[in-house]
């Protein structure tokens, strides 16, 4: 196990490169599995979540080459197993996305309920009501989704929720399915549009990607490609986030701003001077925090997955505000992490209550989940003394080099060996 150990008290000044979007290339890998040909893509970050899909991808027979730093080869030429076992699946709930794929090219799967962050329920009914739809037979069987077709056939079908992952594995699902497919109630979050746009590219016929009703016409077959992927909104608002905190100045290089609007607004909000560009968002401090409510709902809302980075800054803010979640219902286990090092924060439900304080202060504390584990590296920067987060394998999960974009930055973290794990 390792740790972060982090002496607060440094402003964050400088420009730093975001990565790609982890939540892109995640989609865009499975999405090989829908051709024979080669797919390459470049700007693939270095994460566990990536790792950990690269098995996967392997354990399906399907061949992998990291070429140069960065850049992924993907062909999967034939497909030996149809199984994404338990051992992967657990680890990381965006295994789910081999599902519609397989569907698609090989009329089977076995796919293991997934797991991930435990951030409160995230069901799958949503992508199996949608393939059922679409042909598939389906049984769940000692804990494994066992899907079986003879063919996929359009359809259309309405999402009861607004889910991300449902509408990326019916959308794969749809690309090779017989006849026409209508999508309603999609996710229109830009790693959907990502998607779309790499499937299009590949050959599909997919018209509506980014609104909530996506149409696509089945083809026959796909072709492989070479595509760069999408930068990381989530990583580029946590350095941002960084700067503001801190009290310093911090420019995102690669960074689109139409993608964190949401967050950009309640920085303005909270008195942060925020400067966009086509290829850059600089934010920098302007005084004080001003305390400001925020609600968090599926894109283009508030991104659930800027929550707890958003609270660590309303720690400091210099009044009360109220942070709603909207999204998941168990995403305040940072909470008593943030309380130990000195914030005032009250839970009633899905609503916290937080109270600015003049200072926080270095503590043991311990991630509970991706963000919240960036959330508590933020306090750490800001806060007076030392702080040691523990369990950072959630953090390395979404953030590559985190330690190493932060030092370029000028904070004193490091990571080490962690003993009291």
């Amino acid at each position: 196990m390792e740790k972060m150990v982090i002496k607060g008290g440094r402003s964050l000044r400088g420009t730093v490169e975001v990565s790609g979007a982890k939540n892109a290339a995640l989609p865009l890998m499975a999405a090989a599995i829908l051709t024979t040909d080669e797919m390459t893509y470049h700007r693939v970050p270095a994460l566990k979540d990536i790792k950990t899909t690269k098995q996967l991808l392997l354990q399906l027979g399907v061949q992998l080459d990291d070429f140069t730093s960065g850049a992924l080869r993907i062909k999967a030429r034939e497909i030996t197993d149809h199984t994404a076992p338990y051992e992967l699946v657990k680890t990381m709930r965006a295994s789910v996305l081999v599902l519609g794929p397989l569907m698609a090219r090989e009329g089977r799967a076995d796919v293991s309920l997934p797991g991930g962050c435990a951030i409160g329920a995230r069901p799958i009914d949503q992508h199996l009501k949608g393939l059922e739809a679409m042909g598939v037979r389906i049984e769940l069987e000692n804990g494994y989704i066992r899907a079986r077709s003879k063919g996929l056939h359009g359809v259309e079908f309405r999402f009861d929720l607004n889910t991300v992952t449902g509408t990326e594995n019916l959308l794969m699902a749809a690309t090779l399915a017989r006849g026409t497919t209508i999508l309603r109630n999609c996710a229109i979050e830009p790693e959907v549009s990502e998607l779309a746009h790499v499937l299009n590219r590949m050959g599909a016929k997919i018209d509506g990607a980014g609104t909530d009703i996506i149409t696509i016409e089945g083809v026959e077959k796909l072709n492989g490609i070479v595509h760069e992927i999408m930068p990381d909104r989530i990583e580029a608002g946590t350095f941002l986030i960084a700067g503001a905190i801190t009290g310093g100045d911090v420019t995102v290089q690669g960074c689109r701003a139409e993608h964190i609007y949401s967050l950009l607004k309640k920085l303005d909000e909270a008195g942060l001077k925020v400067e966009t560009e086509p290829d850059y968002v600089r934010v920098c401090s302007n005084g004080g925090i001003r305390s400001r409510d925020v609600e968090t709902n599926p894109y283009p809302g508030f991104a659930t997955d800027f929550q707890a980075q958003y609270m660590a800054l309303m720690c400091l803010g210099n009044s009360t505000c109220s942070i709603s979640e909207q999204v998941f219902e168990n995403r305040f286990m940072h909470v008593q992490e943030l309380v130990r090092m000195g914030a005032n924060i009250r839970i009633s439900g899905r609503f916290a209550k937080v109270r600015g304080v003049p200072k926080l202060s270095g503590a043991h504390v311990q991630a509970t989940d991706l963000r919240a584990s960036a959330s508590l590296i933020l306090a750490g920067l800001a806060a007076e003394g030392v702080t040691e987060v523990h369990r950072v394998y959630h953090l390395d999960r979404g953030y590559e080099r985190i330690e190493e974009k932060m030092s370029s930055l000028g904070a004193d973290i490091k990571r080490a060996k962690d003993d009291m794990v």
